[in-house]
C-alpha cells in the first residue's frame, strides 16, 4: 500500500483545458466506439478509484451493471472534493466537465496514478447519455448530473446541493453510455470481471465486488486477492503442468517500485503481462523491454558459465529464454508516459533502467541459491533453440519452393497495386465464391485468395503439420511478413503486403467455423495482425429483399429482417443467400467487396490473457470446459435455422 500523501481538497484540483472535442472524435479518447470503447469507459471511473487506494484511503470498489443498461462504480475513498475552486466553482463540476482537470497534476494529492492524463471522469461524462454523481464528504451527501456532458442542476453560489447526511467518505457514479455515439450499448460482463479480477491481483489489499443486476438471477462476485501477482500467475497456469514454483521478486529505485512474478510450463509459447499503475500495458512498452533484455543475458550468462552453450555456439534468443515463460510485470511509476489515451505501451525510458536493474540484482541472486530451477529453465531455451532451428530450415524450404504470384487455377489472384496501406486480400473458401470474387473484385487494390474447406486446427497440431499445410503455406507466402513472431526471429509486420486481411466466408456455422480456425492460426502464429488492426471479417447479407413496388434491400441479418417487415408496407419476395457462392458478381461487390456499401467486422483483442485462455479452452484437446463454456453461452449464440 502506498504511503498516504497530503491534502486532496479543492485546491489540488488543477484545470488544463476545456472539454470539447470528446464527442466529435472520441476514438481519441478511449480507442474506439465499439465494445472495448464501451467498457474502457467502466475502467476509466475504476482507475480512478484505484488511485485512491494506492493514496491510502480506499479499500473497496463496486462495480454495478444496472437492468436499465447503465453503469454505477461506488468507492469508499475520500470523495471527490466538492468546495469551491479558484474557477468560482464546485471541484467535483471542474473534475466532470473540464479535459485535465484533476487532482493527478497535483503532486501532493497522489504519488502514482493510472489516470494520470486526468481526463477519465469528463470523457465519461461527454460519452454519456446522462451520469449521476453522489459524493460522501465531510458529514454530508452531495449530488450533482449532466446530460451528455452538460450540467442540469443550477448550483447555488457554485456550490452542490447538499441531498443528506453521512459519516461514511467516497463517490458514487452511475451512467448510461450514449447510444448516438457507440455501436452497442451493453457492457460486456465477461470482459469486465476479467479486468477487474486483474485489478484486484495487483492490488493485494484492495477488495472489489462486481454485481450483475442484468440478468434473471443477480450474479455478484467478490474480487480479493492477498496473494497479488503470486496468485495471478497460480490462476494463469492452473491447468498447465510447471516446471518450477512460482519465483517472485520486488525492489524499488529512483522512486519507481518494480514487482514481478513469473513461472515455466510444459508449452511452447510465452505470456508476459505488463502493468503500470494498475493500468494493462497491452502493447508492452519500456518496463517489458528492460525486463526482456535482462533476462535473456542472465540466461545467456549462466548458460555459458555452466558451459551448456559452448564457445562456438550462439546465444538463446529472447524467444527461446521465454519459451513457456508465464509472467507477470507491475510497475509503481510516479510520472509515467502512455502512448495515447487507452494507456496500451508505456514509452518512459527510465523505466526499462530500473526494471533492468532490479531484475539483474534479484534473478542473479535467485539463480545462485536455486541452481535446479535455473538448469530447467535453461532447458526450456534448449529446446526452443532446437525448435527454431528446424522452423527456420522447413520456412526456407518453402519459401523457395513457393512463389508470391498471380495465377487462375485457384490460388492467389494478386491485384496491381503495390501499395500495402491501400491494398486487401480477401480469404474465400470454396472455388463457387473465390471464382465469384475474383470477377467481382476491383482488381487494382483488392486480391483475392481461396482455400479449400477448413484449414487445419493449429491449437492442436504440432509446429511441423502446421508448416506442412499447404493452406497455411500460400497464406504466409501471401502475407509476407513472415510466420510466428513467438516462434521465431523472421516475423516483420512491415512487410505485410496488404493492411487488410479479410475473410469471407459464408453466414452460416460452418462459415463460422471456418473464420474461427483462420482466427486462431492469426492469434497464435501472427498476432500482430491482430494487435496492429489488420484482420477484419466480411458482412454478406443473409437477405435480399424484393418488393413489388420500391427498391431492392439486401438485410444482414435477421434482426434487420424483423425491422424491414415492421416498417415495409405491402407485398415483398424474400430471398435467402446460403453462401456466397450463390450471389452473382455485381451482388458480391455491391454488398461485400466495395468499401463504399460494404461492412466489415474489425478483430480487436482487449485482454490478451483472456483471449489466450479461450482459444486454449475452444480449440484445444480438453472437451469438458468447452462443453461448460458452450453451455454458460448458449443464450449469446446466434443459430442458422
Amino acid at each position: 500500500m502506498a504511503s498516504a500523501v497530503h491534502n486532496y481538497d479543492a485546491s489540488s484540483i488543477t484545470v488544463l483545458e476545456g472539454l470539447e472535442a470528446v464527442r466529435k472524435r472520441p476514438g481519441m479518447y478511449i480507442g474506439s466506439v465499439s465494445t472495448r470503447g464501451l467498457n474502457h469507459l467502466i475502467y476509466e471511473i475504476v482507475d480512478n478509484a484505484v488511485d485512491e487506494h494506492l493514496a491510502g484511503y480506499c479499500s473497496l470498489i463496486r462495480v454495478t451493471l444496472e437492468a436499465d443498461g447503465s453503469a454505477t462504480i461506488e468507492d469508499n475513498g475520500r470523495g471527490i472534493p466538492v468546495g469551491m475552486h479558484e474557477k468560482g466553482v464546485s471541484a467535483e463540476r471542474l473534475v466532470f466537465t473540464t479535459l485535465h482537470a484533476g487532482g493527478k497534476f497535483d503532486n501532493s494529492a497522489y504519488k502514482t496514478s493510472g489516470g494520470l492524463h486526468g481526463v477519465g471522469s469528463s470523457v465519461v461524462n461527454a460519452l454519456s447519455a446522462y451520469l449521476t454523481v453522489k459524493v460522501k464528504n465531510g458529514g454530508f451527501i452531495y449530488e450533482d448530473r449532466y446530460e451528455r456532458g452538460n450540467p442540469t442542476i443550477e448550483l447555488a453560489d457554485g456550490l452542490l446541493p447538499v441531498i443528506g447526511k453521512s459519516r461514511e467518505t467516497g463517490t458514487a457514479i452511475n451512467f448510461l453510455p450514449d447510444d448516438t455515439i457507440f455501436d452497442k450499448t451493453r457492457f460486456r460482463e465477461e470482459d469486465v470481471k476479467s479486468r477487474l479480477h486483474e485489478t484486484a491481483y495487483l492490488n493485494p489489499e484492495l477488495t472489489i465486488v462486481f454485481a450483475d443486476k442484468r440478468k434473471e438471477e443477480l450474479e455478484v462476485i467478490e474480487f480479493h486477492e492477498p496473494e497479488g501477482i503470486v496468485g495471478f500467475i497460480k490462476d494463469m497456469n492452473k491447468s498447465k503442468e510447471a516446471v518450477h514454483d512460482i519465483i517472485y521478486y520486488c525492489g524499488e529505485s529512483e522512486g519507481i517500485t518494480v514487482e514481478a512474478a513469473f513461472q515455466y510450463v510444459n508449452e511452447f509459447h510465452e505470456n508476459v503481462l505488463g502493468f503500470c499503475n494498475n493500468i494493462y500495458n497491452a502493447e508492452g512498452g519500456t518496463h517489458l523491454t528492460g525486463f526482456k533484455a535482462t533476462f535473456t543475458n542472465i540466461v545467456n550468462s549462466y548458460a555459458r558459465e555452466l558451459n551448456i552453450l559452448k564457445d562456438k555456439d550462439a546465444n538463446f534468443t529472447g524467444a527461446d529464454v521465454r519459451n513457456g515463460m508465464m509472467a507477470v510485470i507491475s510497475l509503481k511509476h510516479p510520472d509515467p508516459r502512455f502512448e495515447g489515451q487507452t494507456k496500451t505501451k508505456l514509452d518512459n525510458q527510465d523505466a526499462a533502467k530500473v526494471v533492468g536493474k532490479i531484475t539483474g540484482d534479484e534473478i542473479g541472486r535467485y539463480f545462485d541459491r536455486n541452481l535446479e530451477t535455473l538448469k530447467n529453465i535453461i532447458g526450456c531455451a534448449e529446446k526452443a533453440a532446437k525448435i527454431r532451428k528446424t522452423e527456420e530450415k522447413a520456412k526456407t524450404n518453402m519459401l523457395t519452393k513457393q512463389k508470391f504470384s498471380f495465377d487462375s487455377n485457384g490460388k492467389l489472384a494478386n491485384c496491381e497495386s503495390k501499395d500495402a496501406a491501400r491494398c486487401e486480400i480477401f480469404i474465400v473458401e470454396g472455388d463457387s465464391a473465390g471464382g465469384s470474387a475474383k470477377t467481382a473484385r476491383n482488381r487494382n487494390f483488392q486480391a483475392i485468395l481461396p482455400i479449400r474447406g477448413k484449414i487445419l486446427n493449429v491449437e492442436k497440431a504440432s509446429i511441423d503439420k502446421v508448416l506442412a499445410n499447404a493452406e497455411i503455406k500460400t497464406m504466409i507466402n501471401a502475407f509476407g511478413c513472415g510466420f510466428s513472431e513467438g516462434y521465431g526471429n523472421d516475423f516483420d509486420i512491415t512487410r505485410l503486403r496488404y493492411h487488410k486481411i479479410i475473410i469471407m466466408a459464408d453466414a452460416d456455422v460452418d462459415g463460422a467455423h471456418i473464420s474461427t480456425l483462420l482466427l486462431t492460426l492469426f492469434y497464435r502464429f501472427m498476432p500482430q495482425l491482430i494487435f496492429e488492426g489488420h484482420v477484419y471479417i466480411a458482412m454478406p447479407p443473409l437477405y435480399k429483399a424484393m418488393p413489388s413496388k420500391g427498391a431492392e434491400e439486401y438485410l444482414y441479418d435477421d434482426k434487420a429482417l424483423d425491422k424491414y417487415r415492421k416498417r415495409h408496407k405491402g407485398p415483398f419476395t424474400l430471398q435467402r443467400y446460403k453462401g456466397l457462392g450463390e450471389m452473382d458478381a455485381d451482388q458480391l461487390w455491391e454488398t461485400t467487396l466495395n468499401p463504399e456499401t460494404r461492412m466489415l467486422k474489425l478483430v480487436e483483442i482487449e485482454d490478451a490473457r483472456m483471449a489466450s485462455e479461450v482459444t486454449e479452452m475452444l480449440m484445444g484437446t480438453e472437451v469438458p470446459p468447452r462443453k461448460a463454456f458452450i453451455y454458460h453461452h448458449a443464450d449469446d449464440a446466434e443459430l442458422d435455422i
